[in-house]
């Protein structure tokens, strides 16, 4: 019964110790207290409270103190953390702005940390630049001929434009447009492939690295393939264009000779029923002067004989007529 109660005591003491270690971790605070770090067990105590993970401060300031920098307080990387930064990261670069003589200040590393960016890889690429490679940019020179370009823009960070400086995707936008305008600009892509330098010195000089979070250091161009002829491309489609407004005005033009043979023809067989009209009045009209008297025989017989010379006459002007059946 002894041995059951001092083993519940036991377990008691470990987790009322291990409680207590947790908030008040007294072997984080010798180790700060070795390394030069001043900081109270009532401060670790505090962490905990404000749930603030006291190992996450105490090496930030075991670091910092390591590599000299003195004006790194533990309140204000308390503030940090809180305010959802990563304290850890903004004392490695400011160790490692420090070692390369970087002026970067302790509210500028918060500040860039906040916005959103890596403030340790900004410093970092301000020691070791950075080589983008842009994908294929394709322009047309003045001569029609087009090109595809890929070029590698050597950047580095700027440390005073991370906030609020735009990023490697304005830089690939703004070094594309100026290679297209650089080559559209040339007289004739034979110039472009003779000296491809040229296009870096028109790019570099537009000052495209203004207002964005790096500073470009060189721009080489990487490759330049020729592509299609644009301009007999675009010559061929103007002539195929017009040759179908030719097709069309020509059928439309057709169309009304057509509409106007067929309405001739209209008019031809109507006066040629209104002849054969009248040719059949004839008869008629000699019956009835026979019975008024107002026509003879010997005048009948004269307009038979005009009649036969009319059809000699036809017949010697135009094609034989055939044979009527009597």
């Amino acid at each position: 019964m002894d041995i059951a109660i001092a083993g519940v005591i036991l377990v008691v003491i470990i987790i009322v110790l291990s409680i207590f270690l947790y908030y008040v971790p007294i072997l984080l605070w010798f180790s700060a207290l070795v390394s030069g770090v001043h900081i109270s067990l009532v401060q670790l105590f505090l962490m905990r409270i404000r749930k603030v993970p006291p190992s996450i401060i105490v090496q930030a300031l075991i670091e910092a103190h390591k590599a000299g920098l003195q004006d790194i307080r533990r309140d204000e990387l308390e503030a940090h953390f809180l305010a959802g930064g990563h304290v850890q990261k903004v004392v490695h670069a400011l160790v490692s702005a420090n070692k390369a003589n970087i002026n970067l200040t302790f509210q500028m590393a918060t500040a860039i940390d906040l916005a959103g960016r890596d403030v340790f890889e900004a410093v970092q690429m301000s020691v070791n630049p950075k080589v983008i490679d842009t994908p294929p940019v394709t322009a047309v020179a003045k001569n029609g001929i087009q090109l595809i370009a890929k070029a590698r823009v050597t950047v580095r960070a700027n440390i005073r434009q991370l906030v609020g400086g735009a990023g490697e995707e304005t830089i690939l936008a703004r070094v594309g447009e100026g290679i297209v305008s650089s080559i559209g600009s040339s007289e004739s892509h034979e110039l472009v492939l003779e000296n491809p330098d040229s296009i870096s010195k028109v790019v570099l000089s537009k000052g495209l690295d203004s207002g964005t979070a790096f500073e470009i250091l060189s721009i080489d161009i990487a490759d330049i393939d020729v592509g299609k002829n644009i301009g007999a491309a675009l010559q061929m489609d103007q002539a195929n264009a017009d040759k179908n407004i030719a097709q069309a005005k020509a059928e439309e033009r057709r169309a009304m000779a057509v509409a106007l043979e067929q309405e001739m023809k209209a008019k031809a067989q109507e006066a040629r029923a209104r002849v054969i009209e009248a040719e059949a009045e004839v008869p008629k009209a000699m019956a009835e002067a026979f019975r008024n008297g107002n026509m003879g025989v010997m005048d009948y017989i004269r307009y038979k004989n005009v009649e036969a010379d009319t059809q000699m006459r036809q017949s010697i002007a135009g094609p034989a007529q055939p044979k009527k059946d009597k």
